[in-house]
């Protein structure tokens, strides 16, 4: 499910904690990447568990309409198609998913006026309307559509930010890649598979198994990370004229450290990949000038570190 880029994303925020309270022990750090880890596999099952929320709450929708005093005759006989797609009941009856989601405590009961409003924005965009339009039924269309959902529903929901917000704090910029992960199953199941819960690592799903495993790749990653700030940290305030002991410089200087902790810790992996993947965290995470910063001085001191022995890289390390 989390593939590296996600993985040095959350090792990269456990390290920002540590830059701010360096009490913190390498066993809190690691716990604190092993819970925000699995968190994104909560949050992924919290958002795919809408699914029958909403379905559930066109049927409430059709009921209401057919027990009025003077209904008409579209409310009579109105199109059932949404209400009895095939994906909701896959979930709501499948026993793993429902325990996992009772096990966590998942539940959307408490935000009704959420799934209220989720469905009337759906049932106004076009693509709902060309979905019930469409007369053919299949487990293929009713999955697409929910992908559809998932995609234009819920990324820019403030309602829906503050619900994970409360909800939990490991959450916070999680929410697009679930929505990923929760298309992906709606691709599965579209093939007439059972649902199955993702493996929390992307390594585990690709046969035959990597050499070394995402879990063990991040874990190293942040050991080596913790091991060396207090070596890196100052030799990357030493190495501008800008110090400044602020928020927004220990970002850079987290992610340049970390760089420096991935390119000591993985020989075999090129320089430029290890550069090019903090040089594209810090435009989500820092300022706008931070993305030549982090650039330029980790492929500096990258490379003085490799000179002087302290990095060593196999082959071609640019």
């Amino acid at each position: 499910m989390l593939n590296r880029r996600i993985l040095r994303i959350k090792a990269f925020k456990v390290m920002f904690s540590y830059a701010e309270n360096p009490s913190m022990t390498l066993a809190e750090a690691e716990s604190q990447l092993e819970t925000s880890c699995e968190a994104t596999r909560s949050l992924y099952l919290f958002m795919l568990s809408i699914i029958p929320y909403v379905t559930k709450e066109a049927a409430r929708r059709i009921e209401d309409a057919r027990g009025k005093f003077n209904p008409t005759e579209e409310e009579k006989n109105p199109n059932m198609k949404f209400v009895q797609n095939a994906i909701a009941p896959l979930l709501d009856n499948d026993p793993d998913f429902t325990k996992l989601l009772s096990k966590r405590k998942l539940s959307w009961e408490p935000f009704d006026a959420f799934i209220r409003d989720t469905y009337d924005s759906m049932t106004k965009k076009d693509y709902f309307k060309a979905y019930m339009a469409d007369p053919v039924r299949s487990v293929k269309a009713d999955a697409a559509l929910f992908i559809k959902m998932f995609e234009e529903e819920f990324v820019d929901s403030e309602a829906l930010a503050n619900i994970l917000e409360d909800l939990s704090i490991w959450w916070n910029d999680d929410l697009a890649y679930s929505l990923t992960v929760c298309c992906d199953t709606m691709k599965t199941l579209s093939k007439g598979l059972r649902w199955e819960l993702p493996p929390l690592y992307r390594s585990d799903m690709i046969v035959p198994k990597p050499v070394e495993s995402d879990k063990t790749f991040v874990t190293k990653l942040l050991r080596t990370s913790y091991t060396y700030y207090d070596k890196y940290f100052p030799l990357v305030a030493s190495s501008t004229d800008q110090w400044q002991e602020d928020r927004l410089f220990i970002t850079d200087t987290v992610l340049i450290v970390m760089g420096l902790a991935e390119a000591k810790a993985f020989p075999d992996l090129p320089l430029r990949v290890t550069i090019n993947e903090y040089v594209e965290i810090s435009k989500y995470y820092s300022t706008p000038k931070s993305r030549s910063f982090v650039n330029g001085l980790l492929d500096r001191l990258a490379k003085k570190l490799i000179e002087e022995g302290e990095i060593v890289k196999t082959g071609d390390f640019d």
